[in-house]
């Protein structure tokens, strides 16, 4: 697929997707949806990609959706619409850009750089990390526009920062700081602006260097999936399980092999193919 809004970049083991539309502060369109979630499916199927970064071009990350259109810019029913219900799917679908970054088995990296307002910042919340630019504003913005928060934000950002905090952003619909997003829990850290993406890398590189690509796509299901679970107990029915098939197999005889020879590991698995046999196990 050729982007019109995004850049596609490969460098070793690290995918950056770049919003592209700087002259516009990178502000969200339909068309740019449905390459995010493109982007994201051909990660999860190129073994080549062991983390993916996303930030934007120029000075802002997204500033929200692109309602050059005028005041009917999120009617799902006019040509052109930006509402992210126009472009919602069934459940179990898909899930349009959401769903591919919640279900990749890659993890991913937010390095916001500017702006991240609306669906600038909701589009963020499946990543796994989230690190801004000292410079940064985020906003969840939507009661300011007579709109709910939307792309499943209700959902995730009470569980990544809680309720109490949610509803104090939700419900003033303001702008924060980068400072403010950081002492929320949104972003885990804030580094200078030119500091941002070689922060990032390291990040991805410390991850992709390090750790198997199937314990990776394994474990960042099982911590969003059991999260907000009312007891332990479905998750060690699957943990003892997967203990189990991984523990008799390759990755973990090089992962102990390559500790007690003080080496870095080179793990065999591949995300792609060598899943155990439970994946997904949400599905069954």
């Amino acid at each position: 697929m050729r982007y019109e809004t995004l850049l596609y970049d490969l460098d070793g083991p690290v995918l950056t997707v770049t919003l592209n539309r700087p002259d516009k502060l990178n502000a969200y369109t339909a068309v740019m949806g449905a390459e995010i979630e493109d982007a994201f499916r051909r990660a999860d199927t190129d073994d080549a990609v062991r983390v993916v970064i996303v930030t934007g071009a120029g000075r802002g990350f997204c500033a929200g959706a692109d309602i050059s259109g005028g005041a009917g810019a999120f009617d799902a029913k006019a040509e052109g619409s930006v509402a992210f219900a126009a472009q919602e799917r069934p459940r179990g679908s898909g899930a349009g850009f959401i769903g591919a970054i919640f279900n990749c088995r890659k993890p991913s990296i937010a390095a916001i750089n500017g702006a991240a307002v609306g669906v600038g910042a909701t589009l963020t919340l499946p990543m796994d990390i989230r690190i801004a630019a000292s410079t940064a504003r985020l906003g969840f913005v939507f009661a300011r526009r007579g709109l709910v928060p939307e792309a499943g934000s209700a959902w995730f950002l009470p569980k990544l920062v809680g309720l109490p905090q949610a509803l104090r952003w939700c419900l003033s619909g303001g702008l924060i700081s980068a400072q403010e997003a950081l002492a929320g829990g949104l972003v885990s850290e804030t580094v200078e602006p030119q500091d941002l993406l070689v922060r990032a890398r390291a990040i991805a590189m410390e991850i992709a260097e390090n750790t198997a690509p199937v314990s990776i796509a394994l474990t960042r299901q099982m911590l969003w999936r059991y999260a907000g679970a009312p007891d332990p107990f479905d998750l060690l029915a699957v943990d003892g399980r997967l203990s189990m098939e991984l523990g008799a197999g390759p990755d973990v005889r090089e992962g102990v092999s390559a500790f007690l020879e003080k080496r870095t590991p080179n793990f065999p698995g591949k995300a792609s193919s060598d899943l155990p046999s439970l994946y997904p196990w949400w599905e069954t």
